[in-house]
């Protein structure tokens, strides 16, 4: 069984909708994740699988930190919390690695914790996998859309095309 992990830092229905068009990452369920203390609470995230022969977490925390203000606080934190959910301890000690080899791509302190995950929580039917049922809906042409061409030029050879058409256009 491939492993699992959990993101949290922008809206689950842009995470969710990055998340599903990497080869290699699969089973993806947005919804809310709660970790233990000191964050208990529950926050906007993903949950999913990975095959880490086809893409290493490193590089899936790289498009995760690049996919949102990974070293911004702001006022809606708590809702959207700059975190890596981890299984084990393999897990945490390479993303506290992977967080600390690409903060020189940031001009400011990244934020992003690295924090054990504890429960999980699946969003509303209505809303799973928004943006690829939905994608030319304003939210996800204005927010979604924007954050992928973006991680496209710098990761364009971990995108399932199939996934991606619709912006070659």
């Amino acid at each position: 069984m491939n492993p699992k992990v959990g993101l949290g830092g922008s809206c689950h229905w842009c995470t969710e909708g990055i998340f599903r068009s990497i080869n290699g990452v699969d089973n993806v369920r947005q919804g809310w994740i709660a970790s233990n203390p000191p964050n208990d609470s529950f926050s906007e995230a993903i949950l999913f699988q990975f095959d880490p022969c086809i893409i290493k977490l490193s590089d899936l925390i790289a498009i995760h930190l690049h996919s949102h203000s990974c070293s911004g606080v702001h006022v809606m934190r708590n809702k959207y919390r700059s975190t890596i959910y981890v299984f084990n301890k393999d897990q945490e000690l390479a993303s506290r690695r992977a967080i600390e080899k690409l903060q020189p791509e940031f001009d400011r302190p990244i934020i992003t914790q690295v924090l054990p995950f504890k429960e999980f929580k699946l969003n509303s039917k209505e809303y799973l996998n928004y943006y690829h049922r939905n994608p030319e809906k304003p939210f996800c042409k204005n927010f979604i859309e924007p954050k992928l061409r973006s991680l496209m030029k710098r990761y364009s050879d971990v995108f399932k095309l199939e996934h991606i058409t619709h912006l070659e256009k």
